[in-house]
């Protein structure tokens, strides 16, 4: 329709200005040229027009299409943006989970060295106690062959054997050994004496220590000043008749007590009877006792200068 109208207008112009009379015919000619550019113009801008809106409603469409696009880009953006804030927080849990085994791993490992150390330690403290039990039944074995040595003598009386104080002790009754104040052995307290001797003498490798003892009941005379030097005395007449029996020197020596040490209270006639004796200790070999080695080692240590 609207092409037609420009077809129309040049004819219409064309009959006014010849009407009129007052257009020359190569004004005419030169409007019509100029008419018809500008319709061809008009004609390429209307068609370039068209095109553009071809093109625009393509592109529109085309804008459509990449805008449901971006927005499925959008929301799998949004959907992967969770899914890696998930994998974040797992990446997290993982890591204080790792930090945590790390730290478990840690202990363990002390734990283990700890248990080695302990299981060390009682491996030795187990070896200790199977050499401090070996000796315990030795020990043992030694009292009772004692016993069996001295079971005569024990039957008979004349002497008792014990253990005070973590030692083996043969007791022999001072009334039985000596007359009342003094030192000398009686004709029986020396063959008694010869005797535990013999028996004392078989067992190897033991060395002795003779006690003397009295009861509460002071003493005062000539020779002895006190219970202490009769005790002494006493206990130094026995080592002698040992030693004449046979017992080497060195295995055997003499102390005294006086009434310190009391085997029983002296209230009574029969306690400060018990309690005149002497006593004949096994001392005790050191070097097998638990702690020798390291008393050893401070034996060694050089003294500090006074």
């Amino acid at each position: 329709m609207q092409m037609t109208r420009y077809v129309v207008l040049p004819s219409l112009l064309a009959a006014v200005a010849f009407s009129a009379g007052c257009v020359s015919r190569s004004k005419y000619d030169a409007l019509e040229a100029r008419l018809k550019t500008a319709e061809d113009e008009l004609g390429k801008r209307s068609k370039a027009i068209a095109e553009l809106n071809t093109n625009l409603k393509s592109e529109a469409e085309k804008a459509q299409d990449l805008s449901k696009k971006a927005s499925n880009l959008e929301q799998k953006a949004t959907s992967l943006e969770q899914k890696a804030s998930t994998l974040e927080k797992k990446a997290t849990n993982l890591e204080e989970a790792v930090t945590a085994v790390r730290k478990d791993k840690s202990a363990l490992e002390g734990s283990l060295n700890q248990v080695q150390t302990d299981n060390d330690r009682l491996r030795l403290a187990l070896a200790e106690l199977e050499k401090n039990k070996a000796e315990t039944e030795k020990r043992v074995a030694e009292y009772q062959n004692l016993l069996s040595k001295f079971k005569t003598l024990i039957d008979s009386g004349k002497l008792n054997v014990r253990i005070i104080d973590g030692r083996m002790v043969v007791a022999l009754n001072s009334d039985l050994l000596f007359r009342s104040g003094s030192s000398m052995l009686t004709t029986d307290g020396q063959k008694a004496v010869q005797e535990v001797a013999a028996l004392l003498q078989s067992i190897p490798e033991k060395k002795y220590q003779v006690e003397g003892h009295t009861d509460n009941v002071a003493i005062k005379s000539e020779k002895f000043a006190s219970n202490w030097e009769l005790a002494a005395a006493r206990a130094i007449s026995v080592v002698k008749k040992m030693v004449d029996a046979g017992m080497p020197d060195e295995r055997i020596s003499a102390a005294s007590y006086g009434e310190a040490k009391p085997a029983v209270p002296n209230e009574t006639k029969e306690g400060r009877a018990a309690n005149r004796r002497v006593e004949i200790v096994v001392v005790p070999d050191l070097s097998k006792l638990p702690g020798f080695d390291a008393l050893r080692t401070l034996d060694k240590k050089p003294q500090a200068a006074n």
